[in-house]
C-alpha cells in the first residue's frame, strides 16, 4: 500500500461539525442545520494531521480569514502536509509531537483565542499497514513503532534495555494484559540469548508465553500496544496537551477528542469530568458558584461510528468521540 494514498478518516463529519458548532449560525432555511451553515472564521488545532482527512473537512467549512495549525510526528504525513500548506495559506504544520501545543500556540500571540482543537488519538491506518514501520505483530517488518522514524528510542532498543520490572509495569498499565509478569520475564530470557529485532520474533514470543488466549484477539495485541504507547509517550502527551488546550481555548472554544482504547478515553473523560466538577472545597464550607471556577462543559454524549462508516471501515469500531466546551 503507498504510504501516501489517503485514508477514511474516522468520525470525519461528526468532528469537524463539532468543532464548529458553536460558533456557526444556521441558515434560516435550515435551522441547526450543519450542511446549510454559513462559513465562519476561526483558529483551529488539528493535533494529529495524518493524512489529512479532518483538516481538509475542516477548512473546506471556514472562511477565509480562518487559520489552521496541525501537528504530527509522522515525516509521511509532514509530506503530505506540506502539499497542503502550498495550497491554502491558511494552514500550517509543525513536525512535532502535540504536546507542544501551548508553545506554538504562544508563539503565533494565539492564547485565549482558539477556537477548537481536534485530536484523533491513537496510530494512523497508514502506519499500521505498512510492516517496516513495526507496529503491526500481523506483517512481519523491523521492530520499531515510533510514530516520528527519525528520531527516539525503536520498541526493539525498549525491548533490549528497559527493566524486567518496567516492561511488567508498561505491559499492565498501557495494554491491561494480565499475564504482563510472565510474559515479560519470558521476553527478558529470550533476550539474554538472541537479539529480538523484528515483529513477528516477538509476537512469536509473547503467543509462546501466553497462557490463555482471548477469542478473536491475537495474544500479542495488549504488549504491542503497550510498547507502541511506552515508545512514543503517547498517554503522557494527551496529557500535556488536554491541559494546554483548555489554557489555549477561547470562552466557548471546544475540544473534541476521538480515542481509540479504553486508557485514551479515561483520561479524556476524567479531565472533561474535573473541568466539569471545577475545584474541591472542604466539607461544610460556605462557597458560591463563581468560587468552584468550573472551566469546561461536556457537549452531549460520546459518539461512536454508526453502520455505514463501520461497513466501510471497520477500524473506527472502537472510536469514541468526547466534545467539552470553555466556560471561563
Amino acid at each position: 500500500m503507498d504510504s501516501l494514498q489517503p485514508h477514511d478518516a474516522v468520525l470525519l463529519n461528526e468532528a469537524v461539525e463539532a468543532l464548529v458548532q458553536g460558533k456557526q449560525l444556521p441558515d434560516s432555511s435550515d435551522k441547526g442545520s450543519f450542511e446549510s451553515a454559513q462559513k465562519i472564521d476561526g483558529i483551529f488545532i488539528d493535533c494529529t494531521f495524518g493524512r489529512g482527512g479532518h483538516s481538509r473537512h475542516l477548512l473546506s467549512e471556514l472562511g477565509p480569514n480562518s487559520q489552521l495549525l496541525a501537528f504530527d510526528k509522522d515525516p509521511q504525513a509532514i509530506a503530505v502536509a506540506t502539499e497542503l500548506a502550498e495550497e491554502d495559506s491558511r494552514f500550517e504544520i509543525v513536525h512535532d509531537s502535540f504536546s507542544l501545543l501551548e508553545e506554538e500556540v504562544e508563539k503565533r500571540g494565539w492564547i485565549g483565542k482558539i477556537d477548537g482543537v481536534l485530536m484523533d488519538l491513537g496510530v494512523s491506518s497508514p502506519q499500521l499497514d505498512q510492516a517496516e514501520r513495526g507496529f503491526s505483530f500481523m506483517q512481519d517488518g523491523p521492530l520499531d513503532m515510533r510514530m516520528n522514524s527519525t528520531k527516539g528510542i525503536t520498541a526493539q532498543d525498549w525491548i533490549a534495555k528497559t527493566k524486567e520490572e518496567d516492561m511488567v509495569f508498561a505491559f499492565k498499565a498501557y495494554g491491561e494484559e494480565r499475564y504482563a509478569k510472565r510474559i515479560a520475564r519470558i521476553i527478558c530470557q529470550k533476550r539474554d540469548k538472541e537479539s529480538i529485532d523484528t515483529t513477528k520474533k516477538l509476537a512469536n514470543i509473547i503467543s509462546e508465553a501466553h497462557p490463555r488466549w482471548e477469542k478473536h484477539k491475537h495474544p500479542a495485541t495488549r504488549c504491542f500496544q503497550a510498547i507502541r504507547i511506552a515508545v512514543n509517550s503517547e498517554l503522557d502527551d494527551l496529557k500535556a496537551v488536554l491541559d494546554q488546550s483548555l489554557a489555549s481555548l477561547t470562552i466557548g472554544g471546544r475540544i473534541v477528542a476521538i480515542s481509540f482504547h479504553s486508557l485514551e478515553d479515561r483520561i479524556v473523560k476524567q479531565f472533561i469530568r474535573d473541568q466539569e466538577k471545577g475545584q474541591d472545597f472542604p466539607p461544610g464550607l460556605p462557597i458560591t458558584e463563581d468560587m468552584i471556577n468550573r472551566r469546561m462543559k461536556k457537549v452531549g454524549k460520546f459518539v461512536k461510528a454508526g453502520e455505514e462508516e463501520l461497513a466501510r471501515n471497520i477500524r473506527a469500531r472502537s472510536a469514541v468521540m468526547r466534545v467539552a466546551e470553555k466556560l471561563a
